[in-house]
């Protein structure tokens, strides 16, 4: 499968953006689906994940309450909406599939990545 991220960009601190990852090549309708996001210098970090049919999600304890992650699997895309901006979110953003229904906060349990796309919070 192979998995697309859109919608980055730049945006002013306290704004918002929506990412999408698109699933091309099969589905992932049945897998967990993470975001991650790499900084420059920093190691890549989970944002937080969504189970197979959408209804548990988990995340990092630095997007609590500002990010959301959603799914439709009719159309094999994720969604990660973002609010509340702060320059500290500034990085690429990755979604990946899990291996299975469920996913955790490592990279490790993720087997197929998209490319990622750069989100920049201007102060």
């Amino acid at each position: 499968v192979q998995l697309q991220a859109s919608g980055g960009g730049l945006v002013q601190a306290g704004g918002s953006l929506r990412l999408s990852c698109a699933a091309s090549g099969r589905t992932f309708s049945n897998n967990a689906v993470g975001w991650f996001r790499q900084a420059p210098g920093k190691e890549r970090e989970s944002v937080g994940v969504i189970s197979w049919k959408g209804a548990s999600t988990l995340y990092a304890d630095s997007v609590e309450g500002r990010f959301t992650i959603s799914r439709k699997n009719a159309e094999n895309t994720v969604y990660l909406q973002m609010n509340s901006l702060k320059p500290e979110d500034t990085a690429v953003y990755y979604c990946a599939s899990a291996r299975g229904p469920y996913g955790g906060m490592s990279v490790s349990g993720y087997i197929y990545w998209g490319q990622g796309t750069l989100v920049t919070v201007s102060s």
